[in-house]
């Protein structure tokens, strides 16, 4: 592994358990905390250690684990409090039938009951199929993105394209969106930040026939990329889910021959009204993955395991901050070390 990969390995760990810091906090409780004792030896830190901001400002300290006693009590307690990250009644229900399984009258240390919180979830998310964002080298890829207004669309469509752009491709916005007052300019600015094209038309045109424009130019111009913003829509509007299924149809007439992700932007926050809005467009628009937005506010990460379990549907971005290249891809074994480490 090369040290900028380790860099970034370093670096997206540190921003995952800041971000999920607060649903580390309803899971755990002062058992699970690692209480430390000695400095560890700073003279291991090397060139090829992670990203300086992975690094903690005080000084390393070694771990020592704690010897819990694994009652009925404790588990009653540790069920609640998966409840409260917003995994779903019925996840955490098989869960902990699982973990009482393993643990019921036992003493074990910390790590032990670490290492089968750990495994469980590991088991949860490998229900979903693969998170990682694909790409046809060669092929246009059309990127259709969806959501309900509020959730960090147009932003997470900003750092996407940015993203493609560092990675050397060429790539084409859809402003979509005609339904919104100021969508296409607000997506306009967010095209000329990431350095991208961009296909709009006059003001509340058919979002179809500015799909179809985008989908032929971007043929004609040999982009690699073209991901397509809409309106958003509320879950549980028949009339403006029946549009954008009418948009996803355009895509499925034009463009069938070409790779296609379909992406719901999600705010973690929302809990399990996301699981909801994600079941709803799932019907309409045979979504392949979820960008999870906002895990840094919110004690609800939870939902990250809702999603995998319930609907089978893979988290493939997640937004961990601010700055442009803060959508980061979704790794299931990072995201269980930062939330259960």
């Amino acid at each position: 592994m090369s040290s900028e990969t380790k860099g970034f390995w370093g670096s997206t760990l540190n921003k995952l358990k800041s971000a999920l810091s607060k649903t580390k906090n309803t899971i755990a409780d002062e058992n699970l905390e690692i209480t430390h004792t000695e400095p560890s030896d700073q003279s291991q830190i090397t060139e090829e250690s992670p990203a300086p901001e992975s690094i903690a400002k005080e000084p390393a300290l070694k771990p020592v684990t704690k010897v819990i006693k694994v009652d009925e009590e404790y588990l009653e307690d540790l069920e609640d409090r998966l409840i409260r990250t917003d995994m779903g009644l019925a996840n955490v229900d098989k869960l902990m039938e699982h973990v009482r399984q393993s643990c019921r009258n036992k003493s074990m240390d910390s790590h032990e009951l670490t290492t089968i919180l750990k495994n469980e979830f590991f088991s949860i998310l490998n229900e979903a199929p693969k998170s990682e964002l694909k790409y046809t080298p060669g092929k246009l890829n059309i990127y259709f993105v969806v959501g309900v207004n509020g959730t960090g669309k147009t932003t997470s469509i900003g750092k996407l394209c940015w993203r493609f752009r560092q990675e050397g491709k060429r790539v084409l916005m859809a402003a979509g969106d005609t339904f919104r007052a100021a969508a296409e300019t607000q997506l306009e600015i967010w095209s000329q930040r990431a350095g991208v094209d961009i296909v709009r038309l006059e003001d509340k045109a058919d979002p179809g026939a500015v799909v179809f424009k985008a989908i032929e130019k971007a043929r004609k111009e040999n982009y690699d990329c073209l991901v397509i913003d809409t309106a958003g829509r509320l879950h549980n509007k028949t009339n403006l889910m029946a549009e954008l299924k009418k948009v996803r149809g355009v895509i499925d007439k034009h463009a069938s021959d070409l790779p296609l992700e379909a992406l719901l932007v999600l705010d973690a926050s929302t809990g399990q009204n996301g699981l909801q809005q994600a079941k709803v467009f799932s019907e309409v628009c045979s979504l392949s993955g979820v960008i999870l937005t906002k895990l840094d506010g919110t004690a609800k990460g939870g939902i990250v395991f809702s999603i995998a379990k319930d609907l089978g549907i893979p988290v493939k971005l997640i937004g961990l901050g601010e700055q442009m290249e803060d959508l980061r891809d979704f790794e299931p074994d990072l995201f269980v070390e930062a939330l259960i480490a």
